[in-house]
């Protein structure tokens, strides 16, 4: 266990924003993060992972834990448990190398396994509710292990009951995911590719991915959109029809604007970085003129997937 006090989170998150921590504690093992929550009960607590999903709007007056666990195991030839503070991307590439495939579309997605039951991270058509299991959780208050099955976690898009009526009450300790045997690394390749060409380099240029869900219109507003836009990418799902932010953001003219030191990634405008020291008040005030703005011209609001703290 380590904890240390008044700790800068700049490692601990993506986004490069240097606020403080009133406590930093990481934990190595499950009796380890009992320990804390016993410990700080009554605290303000906050779990973070790769902190890949934060905005930090200023200091943390409070405690931050962050899992050390961070290995996985075969429980059989096509389930893995994986323990919450593993990087996700490590995970994929490890199962790839040994001819694993199911989660190879998740390839470079940023972020740990704890944080991909919560956020249901996806892309190219894949999301993680597709290939998880079960989720192993403790309990915030009896310091009990409880399971979920994959139904229990009401797995949305960019969605879970960990970010509604669970919120707060259990901690992600892993994940268990099928997989299967199979060839994976040439998709891999191929997604890792795509992300690096349109997406910032996690590390050299502050960013949390994608800013932005992609918002769902009912059917009618969808088709009188079409009719000014025949060209409006759109998709058909018992959600309604989702048509992506970055396309709404691009018609907007936002496509590598700034607003102080934050700007509109040039490549992907679903994405907005830290370009030059960039504040968390300029992030959110570019954010919310991106927002008016898609509201102003198409009358559909888009919401953030990054976190404000």
């Amino acid at each position: 266990m380590k904890i240390e006090k008044d700790i800068s989170l700049l490692a601990y998150n993506t986004f490069g924003i240097d606020a403080k921590a009133k406590i930093f504690a990481e934990y190595y093992s499950l009796d380890e993060l009992r320990e804390l929550l016993r410990q700080y009960r009554g605290e303000k607590i906050l779990h973070i992972g790769q902190g890949s999903n934060l905005l930090f709007t200023k200091d943390f007056d409070g405690v931050i834990i962050h899992s050390g666990m961070a290995r996985a195991r075969f429980l059989d030839d096509e389930t893995v448990e994986a323990q919450n503070g593993l990087r996700l991307d490590d995970m994929i590439a490890q199962l790839t190398d040994m001819g694993y495939c199911g989660m190879e579309k998740l390839s470079l997605i940023p972020g740990e396994v704890g944080a991909s039951a919560v956020q249901n991270v996806g892309a190219y058509g894949v999301e993680a509710k597709d290939v998880i299991i079960r989720v192993h959780t403790m309990d915030v208050e009896t310091l009990e292990e409880r399971v979920f099955t994959n139904e229990e976690c009401r797995f949305g898009y960019r969605d879970s009951a960990f970010k509604h009526e669970l919120k707060g009450k259990y901690i992600v300790t892993s994940v268990v995911y099928n997989v299967k045997p199979g060839e994976a690394m040439k998709t891999r390749e191929e997604i890792i590719q795509t992300r690096m060409a349109k997406l910032p380099t996690i590390g050299e240029v502050g960013s949390a991915g994608s800013f932005f869900m992609n918002p769902f219109v009912p059917e009618e507003q969808a088709n009188a959109l079409l009719k000014s836009y025949p060209d409006m990418p759109h998709f058909t799902s018992p959600q309604g029809v989702k048509i992506p932010a970055a396309w709404l953001i691009e018609q907007c003219g936002w496509k590598g604007k700034k607003l102080g030191g934050a700007q509109v990634w040039p490549k992907q405008p679903l994405v907005i970085v830290n370009a030059d020291n960039a504040t968390a008040q300029d992030i959110m005030d570019l954010a919310a003129a991106v927002r008016q703005s898609v509201k102003d011209k198409f009358n559909i609001t888009i919401n953030p997937e990054v976190n404000y703290i």
